[in-house]
């Protein structure tokens, strides 16, 4: 089964973080289901880190290239049905790469691993 990943979630999962909750790793872990991470995580994570708020294991260029193959983890463009989803999601969660990941897990619908309690105020499945 698809699940598209939380920026947090992915930081946590390749860093080998205890912030992970056991049951998001075991799924995370469990290859017959297939991980996604949205573009829009990796343009944050670009941003947090050129900006000195993200300090990353290695560089942006090394690392991700090589924890996305390594995880067989897919990433999920950004298309514009997406984007119409966003128009008219409540503001229950102001950030905007959340909210694009939250219209994500929407329009594919496929749940999203978060430990952001936020996600759950929107019509899709948390893993956490």
């Amino acid at each position: 089964m698809p699940a598209l990943l939380d920026t947090n979630a992915f930081l946590w999962f390749i860093s080998g973080s205890d912030r992970l909750s056991g049951n998001a790793r075991d799924y995370m872990v469990d290859f017959d289901n297939e991980l996604v991470l949205s573009a829009a995580s990796l343009w944050e994570i670009a941003i947090k880190t050129s900006l000195g708020k993200l300090e990353l294991l290695s560089p942006f260029d090394q690392l991700i290239p090589v924890q996305l193959q390594k995880n067989a983890i897919d990433v999920l463009p950004i298309e514009l049905d997406h984007l119409s989803v966003i128009i008219n999601l409540e503001f229950h969660h102001r950030d905007p790469f959340d909210r694009l990941i939250i219209a994500q897990g929407i329009t594919e619908q496929i749940p999203v691993i978060t430990s952001d309690a936020m996600f759950a105020k929107y019509p899709v499945e948390v893993i956490w």
